[in-house]
């Protein structure tokens, strides 16, 4: 099975996820010369370098691509999803790198830039600004496919926050793995319509594409559909109206805390996608959809930001930790709900 969803703005976390059963006629076979026969697509050194990486189990057990498959084994396979075969074309670009090393680089993406080339969105990337990056630095040049950033994860076109890339292969799939194994630390901070009942929850649900709408992703709670999400959220402040809030990703499926939000009844404010940009609490005075129209027009995109990132050094296994300020639109934006708050409603 594949472990990766699809959207406008591309995957949300690239790996993929294979469980095979060895038939119990099995002769004994290298394990790569296994999986290249068995896996559609998959070269054998794409399978030798997640192996590498500590991403081949037998039985539970990481081996080596040597290893000699028996019949009745369980196989399972992490692999780091390769870049597309688009032609990258470097563009200066500016980034707020935060971090970077011969490994990875972290930074902080700003709305509004989309992550990889495609769908219309060919050139003005993140991609192609990291290739640009990349190529001044003769550094990278001197490593076989750094040229070519090693996307890990993403986050929406209109989400800012924090992101990480690996600068290869073996990086990328060691990341991959702590993706698959929920080990990242992902939080984000969003301001939503309504008022929580609770202090803090879990939304879980599964997320796949809308049945109405491709162009958007759906709660399927049956789980006919989709793949199984959970989002974990935290009250950080009460507006009544509004509500500032910390998300805890423990999946990373397309679009997961927008599409959990909107199943909660608390759309993210102005979510134009999931119908967050409507008046959706409040009054009905004149003043205050005024209020609310000039904070639209403030914050042209859904208030989410990629607050901070946890991981392990995919090679010095160093615990790693960013966090990023919230960017001036939704910094505006709280505050003026805040002062809002305390002067129209605490005081009545």
């Amino acid at each position: 099975m594949s472990d990766w969803d699809e959207d406008e703005g591309g995957r949300q976390e690239l790996f993929e996820h294979f469980r095979i059963q060895v038939d119990k006629g099995q002769s004994l076979l290298r394990i790569d010369k296994f999986l290249t026969a068995r896996l559609e697509n998959v070269s054998r050194n794409r399978i030798q370098m997640a192996a590498e990486a500590g991403n081949v189990f037998v039985n539970g057990v990481a081996v080596k691509s040597n290893y000699r498959i028996k019949p009745n084994d369980l196989i399972t396979i992490v692999l780091a999803y390769p870049p597309r075969d688009v032609e990258l074309i470097p563009e200066d670009i500016p980034l707020d790198i935060l971090y970077e090393d011969d490994d990875i680089l972290v930074l902080n993406k700003h709305a509004g830039l989309v992550v990889h080339p495609g769908h219309g969105n060919f050139n003005g990337t993140l991609v192609n600004a990291l290739t640009y990056h990349f190529s001044r630095d003769s550094l990278h040049l001197g490593k076989e496919g750094w040229r070519h950033p090693f996307v890990v994860h993403r986050i929406d076109k209109d989400t800012s926050g924090v992101m990480m890339v690996a600068k290869h292969e073996l990086a990328q799939n060691r990341l991959a793995k702590q993706f698959f194994d929920h080990s990242i630390d992902r939080k984000y901070t969003a301001l939503v319509w309504g008022d929580f009942r609770e202090d803090e929850g879990t939304i879980s649900g599964h997320i796949g594409r809308s049945l109405r709408d491709r162009l958007m992703m759906d709660v399927f709670p049956g789980g006919e559909h989709g793949k199984h999400a959970i989002t974990h959220y935290r009250v950080k402040e009460r507006f009544s109206y509004v509500t500032l809030v910390e998300c805890r990703l423990e999946t990373g499926r397309t679009h997961q805390i927008r599409v959990h939000m909107k199943y909660a009844g608390h759309p993210l404010f102005n979510d134009i996608t999931y119908g967050g940009e409507r008046i959706l609490k409040g009054t009905v005075f004149t003043r205050y959809r005024q209020f609310v129209e000039n904070c639209f027009e403030i914050l042209g995109r859904q208030a989410l930001h990629a607050q901070s990132l946890g991981f392990i050094h995919p090679m010095s296994g160093k615990p790693m930790f960013f966090d990023t300020p919230l960017p001036d639109d939704m910094t505006q934006v709280i505050e003026r709900w805040r002062k809002y708050h305390t002067e129209n409603i605490t005081q009545t």
